[in-house]
């Protein structure tokens, strides 16, 4: 099958590698130039309407402003091959998607919201977990295609935005999952307790689980090297904090950890991995001049 991939960032280039090694013919196109060599098996293009002309298009960019600019703005669907199903896998606001549904609709295209759970090194082995939300013929048009991107994939019903409510509702309790954490770490350490003392105890006992597990390491090595950037986390919750102002749910938590992350890309820590607002506490929050660097000094 003949596949475009928009966007080989950090998560589109090993998702479009993927598809490339299970025998389709990808065809890539990035905002920014790309080296060749880290998309083995791709074909780079030269213009994004090039990859709707395929049979199945990924998009894998960073925010609705960029799938406006990228595919909108030109008229993209306007011109695409008849036939072609557009799975949009960035994390995107539910009202964009409901937008972007009915603009397929009317352009008579598929189309199908499909956020992945997974840094890049999961994607890179193929062991996404795929939320999907679309209609039954579009989604089964691209199942063959999503098997060797994921481990796994959650078929969220017929309406595309469920599965962007969905990515943004995980990645709100990873965020207070790490907040909770942080917390913690702040009241044991008060009293001298080593911070990885404490995640072993937690571990073996109450809390278990990738989101503990991984970000909880990351917390006591003090190690922020991004997988996923803490500027990118905080534009995921104020999206989740537009929904939940749409449906009428107040959601104290969330302006917990969504003011916490904002501090921290005040900070200038946006490039960081989002865990780094563990390091952003209340009556002492830390300038990017205080952060660790990867050999444990204050820079």
């Amino acid at each position: 099958m003949q596949i475009g991939v928009i966007g080989l960032g950090s998560m589109g280039a090993p998702m479009a590698v993927a598809l490339a090694r299970a025998g389709h013919e990808v065809l890539g196109w990035n905002r920014s130039r790309v080296d060749p060599g880290g998309v083995p098996g791709v074909t780079l293009i030269g213009r994004p309407g090039d990859a709707f002309q395929a049979d199945v298009v990924f998009t894998m960019l960073s925010d609705d402003a960029a799938i406006r600019d990228v595919v909108l703005a030109p008229d993209l669907l306007r011109s695409a091959r008849k036939g072609l199903v557009h799975v949009v896998t960035s994390t995107i606001s539910v009202a964009f998607a409901r937008e972007l549904a009915r603009l397929h609709e009317e352009a008579d295209l598929g189309y199908v919201s499909a956020p992945v759970l997974g840094r890049p090194n999961v994607a890179a082995h193929g062991a996404l977990n795929i939320l999907v939300g679309g209609k039954a013929d579009a989604v089964a048009a691209i199942e063959p295609v999503l098997a060797p991107l994921g481990r796994k994939v959650w078929k969220l019903g017929d309406t595309p935005a469920r599965a962007n409510a969905a990515k943004l509702a995980a990645n709100m309790m990873i965020a207070m999952a790490i907040e909770a954490m942080a917390e913690s770490v702040a009241l044991t350490e008060g009293v001298g307790l080593d911070r990885s003392d404490f995640f072993e105890l937690v571990l073996g006992t109450l809390f278990s689980g990738r989101a503990y597990e991984s970000y909880s390491a990351q917390i006591a090595a003090r190690s922020f090297e991004p997988g996923f950037k803490a500027r990118l986390a905080l534009k995921d919750l104020r999206l989740a904090g537009d929904l939940s102002r749409e449906i009428g749910r107040r959601l104290p938590m969330l302006d917990v950890v969504r003011d916490r992350l904002d501090s921290a890309v005040s900070a200038g820590l946006g490039e960081k991995d989002w865990s780094i607002m563990a390091d952003i506490v209340d009556g002492g929050d830390r300038s990017a001049a205080a952060i660790p660097t990867q050999t444990g000094e204050r820079k």
